[in-house]
């Protein structure tokens, strides 16, 4: 008999390779190539589509419009990531670390999409007992809700065209398998293979397919890389499994924007949404404490006010430590050499950590005034204000920059409660009764504003 061929695929990209390399040609990733069996047909040969009419192309102007039918899924957070809610034969994937919350937001919705639709759970990783229970736990018992514990991809898509649903949730896609692939379920072959399957049922029937996925040590979603590229929408599942707080982010939306972000809070019953994140993550805030300072950062349409903490210290060697959680290391070490260099603060022998409240990632430069004014503060051992915030970029040579919308950021500020606020000098807005502005034009006017109550 003759032996199948063999395939190399490239973890992060996907590329398809006749040989192995120790670094892929397509996207330079070392040690990311593994080998793979190329997929076969049981006749023994290549799986293939027939195609029996040839396509067409057609100018622009005669493709007929087609509105996305849209529909909710009952909770308003994952419809803001959405953009809006999930669309008709729409292919999602859900991705986040084990024991983060993936099923229980999933089981979640099918409680509130039951009410209009037909929805059919594949489990791969529970029984149907335990899904029975877990339901229980979270009180969704529908008789429209299916559930199917089951691994084999033919068998899911048999019962898929038995039972006809609305919406599809596979949980989770690492546990899936075909027969005429020879390898394990969860390799490269296996994953893309299966994916593209339910790709194929999501256009072909108009089913809104959600895949969980599961995600590797670097964060990102396990298995190869163009797995991403094949689905409509990508949202991950952030946080600490410790906390209470779970943030869900859009990583791709064919159908909206990615930088929208819903946050739940963690609790017996299952997910609760927070429809006022800003005051959850300031929640239990020290008061007259060195090394706190607010930012406020958009979040897509959103403005959130977030936390940053500093801490600054005296070094115990020869080589001080950087250390930040949730903001952007190297951001990190620039704003501390140019508060050294333009803020004349001695930090060259200090220790600093830098920590972001909440688990958000604060990745725009308007959090970089907050930071400074933190590390200022920490160093200076000099409380900040409470009713205090900072908004702005800082410049290389200590300037302070403006930022986009400036406007719906202090207003943000202004409704939680917020007096005064530190803002670039050269942006034409004026304060209130309510909200005092705070013009500086670099870090040293900054710290002496910030510091000086």
């Amino acid at each position: 008999m003759k032996q199948p061929k063999t395939r190399f695929y490239c973890t992060e990209c996907g590329n398809e390779t006749p040989k192995w390399a120790g670094r892929c040609p397509a996207c330079g990733a070392w040690n990311t190539v593994v080998e793979c069996p190329e997929t076969r047909g049981k006749g023994g040969g290549r799986t293939s589509v027939r195609v029996t009419e040839r396509p067409r192309a057609c100018p622009m102007t005669e493709l007929q419009d087609s509105v996305e039918i849209r529909f909710s899924t009952g909770m308003g957070e994952l419809d803001r990531v959405l953009g809006g809610g999930a669309v008709k034969g729409s292919l999602v994937l859900v991705g986040g670390a084990p024991g983060i919350g993936k099923s229980t937001l999933m089981l979640q919705i099918c409680g509130r999409l039951c009410e209009f639709a037909k929805v059919l759970y594949v489990s791969g990783e529970e029984s149907q007992h335990q899904l029975k229970l877990r339901a229980q736990r979270l009180r969704v018992e529908r008789e429209n809700l299916l559930v199917l514990s089951e691994t084999g991809l033919e068998e899911m898509l048999e019962a898929v065209g038995q039972e006809r649903p609305d919406v599809l949730i596979v949980d989770s896609i690492q546990t899936l398998y075909h027969d005429t692939v020879d390898s394990p379920a969860g390799s490269v072959s296996q994953v893309k293979d299966c994916t593209m399957a339910l790709m194929r049922l999501a256009k072909e029937s108009g089913i809104t397919v959600f895949v969980i996925g599961h995600v590797n040590k670097e964060g990102s979603i396990a298995g190869p890389k163009v797995l991403e590229h094949m689905v409509d929408c990508v949202l991950y599942f952030e946080g600490d499994r410790h906390t209470f707080f779970r943030i869900l982010r859009a990583a791709k939306n064919r159908f909206g924007a990615t930088n929208e972000i819903g946050v739940f809070e963690m609790g017996d019953g299952g997910l609760t949404e927070v429809e006022n994140p800003s005051r959850m993550l300031l929640s239990g805030r020290p008061e007259e404490a060195p090394g706190t300072c607010v930012a406020c950062v958009m979040e897509g349409a959103r403005p959130v006010l977030a936390e940053v903490q500093a801490l600054v210290v005296t070094s115990a060697g020869g080589q001080p430590r950087r250390t930040s959680n949730g903001f952007d290391y190297n951001r990190a070490v620039m704003l501390l050499a140019v508060l050294e260099k333009r803020g004349g603060l001695k930090l060259s022998s200090c220790d600093a950590y830098l920590n972001i409240i909440g688990g958000l990632q604060l990745d725009e430069p308007a959090a970089d005034l907050a930071a400074v004014v933190a590390l200022a503060s920490s160093y200076l051992d000099k409380p900040v204000p409470g009713d205090l915030a900072a908004i702005g970029e800082v410049g290389l040579t200590g300037e302070l920059r403006s930022v986009s919308q400036l406007s719906q950021r202090i207003s943000e500020v202004r409704r939680l409660g917020f007096k005064r606020c530190v803002v670039p000098a050269h942006r034409g807005l004026e304060g209130d009764s309510e909200l005092r502005l705070l013009p500086v034009r670099n870090i040293g006017e900054a710290i002496r504003a910030a510091l000086q109550g």
